[in-house]
């Protein structure tokens, strides 16, 4: 199955990946995209168009990017035109999606992938998110690079996400994986990565509630 994994750098795009290279399919590329914004209905942010290039790098495939607007709907044509462009160079006959719990993503993911002739698939769907959080830490190294949940402060920016913050989690009654938006990870190692992600800290923003920080 020659494949294109949708690809942020994050836990669970990380996941699907690891999961379609175990099935020995042909993944011939990464493809992301990148908001120009942070509130995508659709898309992961942080970090996102700094790193996914130099996890690319690691992983040993070819990325395709394309930047969007994040407006809703619209967003999804970015989608279209980016795999059109992998189905063209890099002859994919399916996507592999991280998306756990967002009926909004997958069935729009579906929808662009109907269109285009592409199958769907999305092996990490309805995973029950305290067991995949936990098969997730034990398989990468993950990082908290985004809080936007009551109960997480700044203290969790940059945090690992291990067996011992998942628990905390699930006691804070959190999602253990971030599906409703509570945090966004970034990947910095893998069994399929080369050498691990070299990062550095750049920035660091916190309004007193929420906030994000940025690798380079």
């Amino acid at each position: 199955m020659k494949t294109a994994i949708l690809f942020s750098g994050g836990k669970d795009s990380c996941y699907a990946l690891y999961w379609a290279l175990n099935q020995a399919w042909n993944v011939r590329c990464l493809v992301s995209i990148l908001p120009r914004k942070p509130d995508s209905y659709m898309f992961h942010y942080p970090n996102v168009a700094a790193l996914v290039e130099k996890q690319a790098k690691l992983v040993g495939l070819p990325i395709l990017k394309r930047k969007t607007d994040a407006l809703k709907e619209k967003e999804l044509d970015d989608l279209k035109q980016v795999l059109s462009e992998a189905k063209e160079k890099h002859s994919i006959e399916a996507v592999v999606s991280g998306a756990v719990q967002s009926e909004y993503q997958k069935t729009r993911i579906e929808r662009v992938c109907y269109k285009l002739g592409l199958k769907s698939f999305v092996p990490l769907w309805h995973k029950d998110p305290e067991r995949l959080a936990r098969d997730e830490a034990r398989t990468l190294k993950i990082i908290i690079v985004g809080v936007y949940a009551e109960g997480l402060d700044e203290s969790w920016l940059g945090r690992t996400l291990d067996g011992d913050a998942i628990a905390e989690l699930v006691r804070k009654k959190i999602s253990p994986i971030g599906e409703g938006g509570e945090f966004e990870t970034l990947v910095v190692d893998a069994p399929f990565f080369k050498e691990p992600l070299k990062v550095k800290e750049k920035s660091r923003v916190w309004d007193g509630v929420r906030g994000e920080v940025s690798f380079c």
